[in-house]
Formats: C-alpha cells, sequence, structure tokens
C-alpha cells in the first residue's frame, strides 16, 4: 500500500455494525460473484488511489465505527441509463475507534492521517457499545 486515500460514507438505516454485515450478506441485492458492492452516484476522480489500498468509513449513528478495503471499482449502468460507481468491498469489517461525525451528503474522501484506528486485539471481538453511548463518549475524547 503506498499512497492511498480512503472514503467515508453514511451508512443510512443502518443500527450497529452488525446490522450493516446482514445487510450486505443476506439482504441486498448488490452481490456479484459473492462480493458486496456499494453503488455511488459519482466515480471518484481519485480511482487509482482507492484502489492502492484504500477503504470505505463506515459512519453509523453519527460515529464512523467500521470500516471496508476497497478492492475494485465497477461500472453499474443503472435502468435510468445513468453510469454510476459500484465500490466492491472485501468482506471483511474491521471495526475502528469511535469518532463522531456529523451528517453529510454522498461520500468524502478521508486521508489515512485522519482516519480512525483500527481496533486490534480484545477490543476488535468486544461487543459494540450501544451507539448512542459511543457518540458521546467519542465526543469527549474517551473513545
Amino acid at each position: 500500500m503506498g499512497n492511498h486515500i480512503n472514503l467515508v460514507k453514511l451508512s443510512v438505516g443502518t443500527e450497529s455494525i452488525d446490522d450493516l454485515q446482514t445487510w450486505q450478506r443476506h439482504r441486498s441485492q448488490q452481490v456479484t460473484d459473492g462480493q458486496y458492492y456499494h453503488v455511488t452516484r459519482m466515480w471518484p476522480k481519485r480511482d487509482a488511489e482507492l484502489l492502492d489500498g484504500g477503504s470505505i468509513y463506515w459512519v453509523i449513528k453519527g460515529v464512523i465505527q467500521c470500516r471496508q478495503r476497497i478492492t475494485a471499482l465497477r461500472e453499474i449502468v443503472g435502468q435510468d441509463g445513468i453510469r454510476r460507481c459500484g465500490l466492491v468491498l472485501a468482506p471483511d469489517v474491521i471495526r475502528t475507534a469511535s469518532v463522531p461525525k456529523k451528517a453529510f451528503q454522498g461520500w468524502r474522501y478521508l486521508a489515512p492521517a485522519d482516519a480512525p484506528r483500527d481496533l486490534t486485539g480484545a477490543q476488535a471481538h468486544e461487543d459494540a457499545l450501544p451507539p448512542d453511548l459511543q457518540k458521546a463518549l467519542a465526543a469527549i475524547g474517551v473513545l
């Protein structure tokens, strides 16, 4: 991984990391060859940097809680004929330190230096705190 960039995106309607995983594995129709892809309206201009080790950081209930590595970008043309970007994501969802993030539209680039650290060891396997508690603790710098 050399010069990569990440994305940050709201996971709208998701209540937890488990909810995100359930949606991707069992309920979404956005699966090709066993791989989940997330469709975005805009094609990232920095696509080469995304594919050089970049991840999408998911904001759940106002808090960045996890990430998934972006493995490919796939052109998706909707029934309306509009070209969109399918972000093909690695199946592993990696929990991160909780960082509050205000709502925004679409996705944003996230520099590696600004990305939350991955949780490791026992932290990565502990049950997640309720989202409202995570948000409150992250806001005061405890998480």
